[in-house]
């Protein structure tokens, strides 16, 4: 299983934020990542956990070291696990298409 800090980093440097802008988004302690990094805690509760998952899309699982990211559907299915399933299949497709289309625009944006 990944360190879970570790995996917090990785996923705010693909977002281009500290981990201390994360707390503060979510409302979370600044001295939980602090925790975190030195090893003073292993985990976090189920519910920050999901909170976590869902500011970067990705499942539970993933955050916490036990499966891969998963391609951008699972990640948008993820994301907007609220609303997103009251979507039928099209309109699942063209949020989808949106996001693919501002993750191509930022990546093109970067690397200018």
């Amino acid at each position: 299983m990944a360190n879970l800090y570790e995996t917090i980093e990785r996923l705010c440097q693909s977002k281009g934020i500290r981990p201390g802008r994360l707390c503060d988004e979510l409302g979370l302690s600044r001295g939980l990542m602090t925790d975190l990094k030195m090893g003073r805690k292993k985990g976090v509760n189920a519910q920050t956990a999901q909170r976590i998952a869902a500011f970067f899309g990705v499942s539970v699982g993933h955050l916490l070291g036990e499966e891969p990211a998963g391609d951008i559907l699972d990640q948008v299915d993820v994301a907007f696990y609220g609303d997103f399933k009251e979507l039928d299949e099209e309109q699942k497709e063209a949020v989808r298409d949106m996001v693919r289309l501002m993750r191509e625009r930022r990546a093109a944006k970067q690397r200018n």
